[in-house]
């Protein structure tokens, strides 16, 4: 049945302006982002179809033009729509965050560097500078690795924190394995990184490693 037989409550345009986007399934969203079915396939049933190939929203963001477009009634149009979608979305968070003292909204912190690193598939070390309010002046990937590992030279962090005149660091890494537990290398480099900037009167506020589901908190733990 297409969907505008379907009762008006059922709708999900209407749903969402009726009750919310909470109030709709991943499936329900992702209709009303595809806008059209194709012959004899609603949208809400393309997008069933979608979830259940790709398993998950987020399997289906991360997808590449090539996996996405194997799926019979979209291709690299709705490939560029999802994809300005997603950056649309990171770049909210972090306009969130621009006006904010970084240190007392944490858990917007801990989202917008999630948004960042969380689906790369190899390592990638990261910094927020801030001021000396601690609102971002900007977010910067430094390093990048394999899968393995990252390496990290604290000289051009540094120098990296001097040419942005910030006051403190935020530095963040992802561990493509899913898993945030820390290991004895991230503790080392961020008590390096630490003395590093203290010597030229820079705070190091926190380390946090980003896994799956997961991130861990240097700080927190007491390695700062």
């Amino acid at each position: 049945m297409p969907i505008i037989d379907w009762p008006e409550a059922e709708r999900p345009r209407e749903k969402l302006l009726q009750r919310g986007a909470n109030a709709l399934t991943d499936a329900e969203l992702l209709a009303i982002f595809l806008r059209t079915g194709t012959q004899g396939v609603s949208a809400i049933d393309l997008a069933y179809n979608l979830l259940h190939d790709f398993s998950s929203l987020r399997n289906l963001f991360n997808a590449n033009l090539d996996d996405f477009s194997r799926i019979k009634g979209i291709g690299p149009a709705k490939y560029v729509q999802l994809q300005a979608v997603l950056e649309m979305s990171k770049r909210y968070l972090r306009e969130t965050l621009e006006k904010q003292d970084v240190i007392a909204n944490p858990e917007d912190t801990r989202e917008y560097l999630k948004s960042q690193l969380r689906d790369k598939p190899y390592e990638v070390f990261a910094a927020l500078f801030l001021d000396n309010r601690h609102q971002i002046i900007k977010f910067e990937e430094l390093f990048r690795g394999t899968i393995d590992g990252a390496s990290v030279y604290p000289r051009e962090v540094v120098k990296k924190a001097l040419e942005q005149n910030a006051a403190a660091l935020i530095i963040a890494h992802n561990h493509p394995s899913g898993v945030a537990e820390p290991s004895s290398a991230d503790e080392r480099i961020t008590l390096r990184l630490k003395d590093a900037l203290g010597l030229v009167d820079i705070r190091l506020l926190d380390h946090l490693i980003i896994g799956d589901g997961e991130i861990v908190s240097l700080a927190e733990r007491g390695v700062l």
